[in-house]
């Protein structure tokens, strides 16, 4: 059997696999290492071994072989373990990723890179014997050899009875075929679904469980050893299953549970959670957007029926609004991830940064089970990187200097998430200097940004997301605080949320990412300007209002505030932005809406407000182009399409059209007039 079809499954698990090693690894005490996360690192580097061996992957096998050795001697404690060594593992880990892209992308990897970590891990190994090699010339990595190859083991050796339960006919092929290629199949026996052979191998058990475990589960496999040529097992199992472990063995490779390769082949009966592409899941989600709509329009062309000779369609059609809803909800919860698949990467990125700048520092994460939509947390990532690293340079002092301002020389670095309404709140918060006042307000005044001394901390931190602005005395390859916040800022906006900053000068600054849970459905307020029906996404709406003349006083010839319990909002007229025509232009006739983008608030005027309800958010820019002060579209019940307003722009494009029309006037008051 071809086994490409399963290579994908390595893959997956593979890299689960190095993640879970380098989160242990980052965890482990050198000086009094725990013997159950020593385990479960080899366990991990042996599956790894035994998988790419499987498949033929030279230099992988041969990588995690020289880990594997150094691992089982440091868990039997024959190696003594020390920063600089477990450095060197980490070292290891980030080469194996890099093998596993290169095989992926069916490449081989570099040999330089492959060579020099294999030396390094051979270093150790000599190093921790007492002898100082001398350095040796690089090895030239071999091709890659067939998977019978890269796991042949000599003709003689001892036999092993091998027991298989739960297999499919596939699954009975493959594993027999497999085992020809660890040693000598003696016999041959099947049984309903069961599976057993007598192997002559020198393979270990365990290493035989690691390469079968990437087709069925650990719980299908029993190994006992055999005499060769004895009808019946020996009495001493050497690899059991889980359900009755051999106390004097060591554990065998963890193994998945549940991988494409096992449910391709239909053999993963007691797994629960299978792997689905992620193009299934958006076809999904983009079919159950149909769907809503659809429903949507029935619901419209319902309400033209007699509600007593159509009784029994209309309630069938409330069933069918309840259970598309609750259909939607099902399936966006499909593409929903928690945040430690994101949080997880930083105790490495801290390990290494704070290393590098001679500072020490303490990460605390808060939320992690908090979930977002994938399609979001995987686009946050580089902008909470970029803010983290920041804190870690600008942010956190060095020892000294935290104890000279009285403060503990450990810093801390806190990452949080957590859902706020429809949104979802994440925080990088540090204990370091916080951002300099006074420092930031001459900067944006050398660059010629329009600022006061009397503007409010609020305002003042968002000036160090203007293009190319920074406040630190030196650009070094970490970070530069402000250097890239634009970007930031940008990418935020992009994914339909706001930064916010607050910070105290000498005791730390907080960094706020407001999100929509999810990109595919938003909650959203419907309104109308003249014919034109809006989408206001209801995260920003705060609330509605109807107001009285003394309410409203204005500021200039077409510009407006409004009075809302003490305080003077901007009013943005929605038809003067989009060029509405026959909208309403008097304010006491309309509705004003009062939302919030970041920390400044306006107030929007509308004609009428038609409802609230989700819609399907459908991306303009892919089917049309991008409209400024328009975030994407949705279609509605009647199914005409409504634009949905993009609130953070609103701010921008008023500024833009006043400054034109004051431009349109100097030009026509200067310019002489007509004979």
């Amino acid at each position: 059997m071809d086994l490409s079809q399963f290579t994908q499954a390595f893959f997956v698990e593979a890299v689960e696999l190095l993640a879970q090693m380098e989160q242990l690894l980052l965890e482990l005490d050198a000086e009094a290492p725990d013997s159950e996360q020593l385990n479960a690192i080899f366990r991990a580097a042996h599956s790894i071994k035994g998988g790419a061996a499987t498949f033929g992957f030279v230099a992988l096998t041969d990588t995690t072989h020289l880990l594997e050795t150094l691992l089982d001697r440091a868990r039997h404690g024959q190696l003594k373990l020390s920063r600089s060594m477990i450095d060197s593992f980490l070292e290891t880990k980030d080469a194996l990723q890099e093998q596993l892209i290169a095989y992926q992308a069916e490449n081989e990897p570099d040999p330089e890179r492959v060579a020099h970590i294999c030396e390094v891990l051979r270093q150790l190994a000599l190093e921790s014997d007492g002898t100082q090699a001398a350095p040796a010339a690089a090895a030239p990595v071999p091709a890659a050899a067939p998977v019978a190859a890269a796991a042949a083991v000599p003709a003689q050796g001892g036999a092993l009875r091998i027991r298989f339960s739960r297999l499919s006919d596939s699954e009975c092929d493959l594993l027999a075929d497999e085992l020809g290629n660890l040693g000598k199949l003696l016999s041959r026996t099947r049984s309903g679904d069961q599976l057993t052979v007598v192997l002559e191998t020198s393979c270990a058990p365990d290493d035989i469980v690691a390469v079968c475990c990437f087709v069925i589960d650990e719980s299908q496999i029993d190994i006992a050893a055999q005499a060769a040529g004895d009808a019946a097992p020996a009495a001493t199992p050497v690899a059991a299953a889980p359900s009755a472990p051999a106390a004097a063995a060591p554990q065998p490779a963890a193994a998945p549970r549940a991988t494409p390769a096992s449910a391709a082949a239909a053999g993963a009966k007691d797994s629960s959670s299978i792997r689905v592409d992620v193009e299934k899941v958006d076809q999904l989600i983009n079919l159950v957007g149909e769907l809503v709509i659809t429903q949507s329009m029935l619901t419209q062309a319902a309400t033209m029926l007699d509600p007593v000779e159509c009784e029994r369609f209309l309630s069938g059609l409330g069933h069918l609004e309840r259970n598309a809803r609750d259909l939607q909800e099902s399936v966006m919860s499909i593409r929903m991830m928690p945040m430690d698949y994101v949080f997880s990467r930083f105790p490495r990125v801290i390990r290494d940064v704070s290393a590098k700048l001679g500072k020490e520092v303490r990460l605390d994460t808060f939320g992690k089970e908090t979930e977002l939509d994938k399609g979001l947390i995987e686009r946050i990532i580089d902008p909470l990187t970029h803010l983290v690293r920041n804190s870690l340079d600008h942010g956190i002092e060095t020892p000294s200097q935290r104890i000279a301002k009285g403060k503990e020389a450990e810093g801390q670095l806190l990452l949080s998430a957590q859902h706020h309404g429809g949104n979802i709140v994440i925080e990088v918060s540090d204990d370091g200097a916080g951002l300099n006042r006074q420092k930031i307000l001459a900067k944006a005044m050398q660059q010629g940004l329009p600022v006061t001394d009397t503007m409010p901390d609020d305002e003042v931190w968002q000036l160090i997301f203007a293009p190319g602005f920074s406040t630190a005395e030196q650009v070094t390859d970490i970070s530069g605080r402000g250097v890239g916040m634009d970007v930031v800022k940008r990418n935020i906006q992009e994914m339909g949320g706001h930064v916010e900053i607050s910070s105290r000068e000498g005791w730390g600054t907080t960094t706020r990412i407001v999100l929509p849970l999810t990109l595919a459905i938003l909650n959203g307020m419907s309104v109308k300007v003249g014919s034109e029906a809006y989408i206001l996404p209801l995260s920003y709406v705060i609330e509605s209002l109807q107001p009285r003349t003394e309410h409203l006083h204005s500021i200039t010839s077409d510009g407006h505030v409004i009075k809302v319990r003490g305080e003077y909002l901007p009013l943005i007229e929605l038809h003067g932005v989009f060029d509405v025509a026959g909208a309403q232009t008097d304010p006491t006739q309309g509705i004003l809406v009062i939302v919030q983008a970041g920390e400044t608030r306006f107030a929007l005027l509308v004609d009428e407000l038609l409802g609230q309800h989700q819609v399907v958010v459908k991306n303009l820019e892919t089917n049309y182009r991008k409209v400024p002060g328009i975030s994407a579209a949705t279609i509605l019940g009647d199914g005409s399409v409504a634009f949905i307003i993009d609130v953070d722009a609103m701010p921008r494009i008023q500024r833009a059209h006043a400054a034109r029309a004051a431009v349109l006037a100097h030009t026509a008051r200067t310019e002489p007039v007509a004979a």
